[in-house]
């Protein structure tokens, strides 16, 4: 997957948050794809249709953002382009709620990449967030899972201890990654914009690319924390991780946990 998309250098229009928005082009860079972060609404249908991919988030919302978000979706959705909607503290005000629903309504969103406590304001289920966190709750998350992928007919990615990814019929869990991740800023925006990026270059099981870049992302992880404790350290040792982590090491690394298990 990642080969694929050094060869092909897909090219990624993101609708991002200005909270992450470096970090996120350079971890596109990083795995080989190219972004492009423009998000005036007199520009986002020229943009998305350039595209390969496009990649919605909602992290600094407001209304000319919704605006572009909307107009790139939808002619995205014209065009089969596949779309990955990061619905940042879906549950933190209503502005962003309705913003959210309006997006599913309205553009053919191919992946919805989320926290357990975004999935939960998602699905119109009670639980305790704070702001853009994941929060707390009591709710089976895999469960939500797949019953909100059912109903949207999407594919959901839920983020966290264990990541979750599921199309209302199957589930795949991935167990790998590290605390750390949670200590910087966009670990969760870059990755959505990498699962656009991955399919953008290829389209046959959806369920399967999404895994497969799961997996390796939350590997490079991992492998980051190692050399880097602190947090300002594991934000360059992750691009860099991004940038040189091998098939070869992710297989490595999926067989190792394999038998443990």
């Amino acid at each position: 997957m990642f080969q694929q998309i050094k060869q092909k250098n897909p090219l990624v229009h993101c609708i991002t948050n200005h909270v992450v928005s470096n970090f996120q082009a350079n971890g596109l860079l990083a795995i080989g794809a190219s972004p492009i972060m423009g998000e005036a609404p007199e520009e986002a249908a020229e943009l998305a249709a350039l595209a390969q991919a496009v990649s919605l988030n909602m992290g600094t919302l407001h209304t000319e953002s919704l605006k572009s978000m909307l107009i790139a979706g939808k002619t995205a959705s014209k065009l089969g382009i596949p779309v990955v909607l990061d619905p940042v503290g879906a549950g933190a005000s209503n502005f962003r709620i309705k913003a959210v629903r309006e997006i599913l309504e309205t553009v053919d969103v191919s992946v919805l990449r989320c926290n357990a406590g975004e999935l939960a304001a998602v699905a119109g289920k009670d639980w305790q967030s704070k702001g853009v966190d994941a929060g707390e709750g009591t709710l089976d998350v895999k469960e939500l899972a797949i019953s909100t992928a059912k109903q949207l007919g999407l594919l959901v990615v839920v983020t966290g201890k264990i990541d979750i990814v599921t199309d209302g019929r199957s589930v795949i869990e991935i167990p790998f990654g590290d605390p750390i991740m949670a200590s910087i800023t966009g670990a969760g925006c870059l990755l959505s914009s990498v699962v656009a990026a991955g399919l953008a270059v290829e389209s046959g099981n959806p369920l399967k690319i999404v895994s497969d870049i799961l997996r390796f992302y939350a590997i490079a992880g991992e492998q980051a924390s190692q050399t880097a404790i602190l947090p300002g350290d594991f934000q360059v040792a992750f691009i860099n991780r991004l940038a040189s982590l091998t098939d070869s090491e992710v297989a490595e690394r999926i067989y190792s946990q394999e038998r443990v298990l």
